[in-house]
């Protein structure tokens, strides 16, 4: 009679837990992994990196879940959704290790659902969508390979407390869009022709390199009035990518009150005398250079031989304001440090 009640009680167990499996499927499996590996030859848990986020299990709190990406060019278009965070995305080599995608505003595509076909606008012409919280993305480039055709978006960032160590962002118009959270980017390499950094987030960049391949306008804020800060460039190299790229505004305002700051930046000979613009012939935001807030602090370079010659609306502020602008002070409570370490 024991022996019936101990045969019992283990099949109850075993059908139970297969019944959670069942029920669970591969995402309950996955989701309890603390690494996986993607490699496009099959040596890896996934071949995508996009079936590597879907595997992962919705609200894990704070166990982050590393996607260790093997080299090679991953032609997809990918989304780290909302539901989860905590993610660390990690490259094997930048130069060598892409995520590439061709997709651009006025683009007719096929609908997921297959209803039919629409046509993208600038915000779903990405290549990387950022939508989770607490996001680290390390060693990869992130590429529009869509070309001069118009706005096409290389990463979309929606997302809070999403930081970028040793990335490649590879565009032309709107290369980087800065949802209203706050993004961290260090010793990056973003390129682009018009707006190639634009939207209302908050964003501090260092030791980052932008390259303007075109005569354009390099950032666009759109910062709302509630937001004490927009864009911090801390000691990043502003060049152009060749001898042709010879006018290039450091910003213009995409809403009223923008702003934008360098610290300790070189500048190379590109740059206008002006430094900014304020987007004449916006009949829906006429004036925006009286709300703005565009300022440098210690800016070097040719291109900030004679400050001079700035237009006049925009600051030179004093070297006491330096700390103002510091990784504490923009990003808050993020403690960006102990998220980078953590991925060692």
């Amino acid at each position: 009679m024991r022996k019936e009640s101990q045969t019992i009680v283990t099949f109850n167990k075993n059908f139970i837990f297969f019944f959670i499996l069942l029920l669970f499927g591969p995402g309950l499996r996955a989701g309890s992994l603390d690494s996986i590996t993607v490699d496009q030859n099959g040596n890896g848990d996934f071949t995508s990196i996009q079936a590597a986020i879907a595997s992962i299990r919705a609200f894990r709190g704070d166990n982050a879940v590393k996607i260790f990406v093997k080299k090679g060019i991953y032609n997809e278009k990918v989304v780290i959704p909302a539901h989860l965070e905590n993610i660390q995305l990690i490259g094997e080599d930048v130069m060598t290790t892409k995520i590439v995608y061709n997709d651009y505003s006025g683009k007719t595509v096929n609908c997921p659902d297959e209803t039919g076909r629409t046509v993208l606008g600038t915000f779903g012409s990405y290549t990387l969508m950022v939508r989770g919280d607490k996001i680290l993305i390390q060693n990869i480039s992130i590429e529009n390979s869509a070309g001069p055709v118009g706005q096409a978006i290389a990463l979309h960032i929606e997302g809070d407390r999403i930081a970028f160590v040793n990335c490649r962002l590879l565009g032309f118009q709107d290369t980087l869009y800065l949802g209203k959270g706050r993004s961290f980017f260090s010793q990056c390499s973003i390129n682009g022709s018009t707006d190639f950094i634009f939207g209302p987030g908050t964003a501090f960049f260092e030791k980052c390199k932008l390259v303007s391949l075109r005569n354009s306008y390099i950032t666009a804020a759109s910062t709302t009035v509630e937001q004490v800060y927009g864009f911090v460039f801390n000691q990043c190299d502003f060049i152009g990518m060749d001898s042709t790229v010879n006018q290039v505004f450091l910003g213009r305002p995409w809403r009223p009150y923008a702003k934008t700051v360098l610290v300790d930046c070189y500048l190379g000979s590109h740059i206008t005398a002006e430094g900014w613009n304020e987007w004449k012939g916006d009949k829906l935001f006429p004036e925006k250079e009286k709300t703005v807030f565009y300022a440098e602090l210690g800016s070097k370079g040719p291109g900030a031989i004679d400050l001079t010659k700035r237009v006049v609306w925009s600051r030179q502020l004093r070297l006491n304001k330096r700390r103002e602008y510091s990784l504490a002070k923009v990003l808050g409570d993020w403690d960006i440090h102990k998220m980078i370490d953590g991925a060692r």
